[in-house]
C-alpha cells in the first residue's frame, strides 16, 4: 500500500463524513484544484484505502425491523470457509466475522420479525453442515454507527 499523506488523511476525513459531497468543495476546503482531488480518490481507491461507495438503505424501510448478532459455533474451526459459503445463499445476513472468544463466527442478519429470525435460524442456518449451535442477540437500537477516525500521522 502505498504511504497516505496529510492532504489524504484530509480528504478521507471529508469524503467520510459524506461521501456524496462534489470534489469542487473537497479542492476548496482543501484549498487545491478538483483535478488533485480527483487524482487522490482514485489513486486511494486504487491502492485499496477507499474500499466502497454508495447508499445505505435503511433496512426497516424495507420491512426489516429485526437486526440480530448471531453468534455460531462450528463443528471444527477448518469448517469456517464451507459454512461462509452456505450462509452467502442467505440474503438477510448482512455480516459474517471469524472470531476468537465464545464463538467461531459472528453474523449480522435482518429479520422482518421474530417468527421470520426464527425460520432463519431453525431451517436455514443451523441446517448448515458443521453447524453446531447457534446464540442470538437482539439488536434492541443502534447508537452509534461511524467510519474509522481518520488520524494525523503523529497520532499513529
Amino acid at each position: 500500500m502505498e504511504k497516505i499523506d496529510k492532504l489524504d488523511r484530509q480528504i478521507l476525513d471529508i469524503i467520510s463524513l459524506n461521501a456524496r459531497i462534489p470534489f469542487k468543495d473537497v479542492a476548496a476546503q482543501c484549498g487545491v484544484s478538483r483535478a488533485a482531488i480527483h487524482q487522490r480518490v482514485q489513486r486511494l481507491i486504487d491502492c485499496g484505502v477507499i474500499v466502497g461507495s454508495g447508499y445505505h438503505v435503511n433496512p426497516k424501510s424495507l420491512g426489516f425491523s429485526t437486526c440480530t448478532y448471531v453468534g455460531i459455533s462450528l463443528e471444527k474451526g477448518s469448517m469456517y470457509k464451507k459454512v461462509v459459503d452456505e450462509l452467502r445463499k442467505i440474503p438477510e445476513i448482512v455480516e459474517c466475522h471469524f472470531t476468537t472468544g465464545a464463538y467461531t463466527m459472528l453474523t449480522k442478519v435482518y429479520a422482518r420479525d421474530n417468527e421470520h429470525l426464527m425460520d432463519l435460524l431453525n431451517n436455514r442456518m443451523q441446517q448448515i453442515p458443521g453447524v453446531t449451535a447457534t446464540e442470538t442477540l437482539i439488536s434492541l437500537e443502534q447508537s452509534i454507527k461511524k467510519e474509522i477516525p481518520i488520524l494525523k500521522k503523529e497520532d499513529l
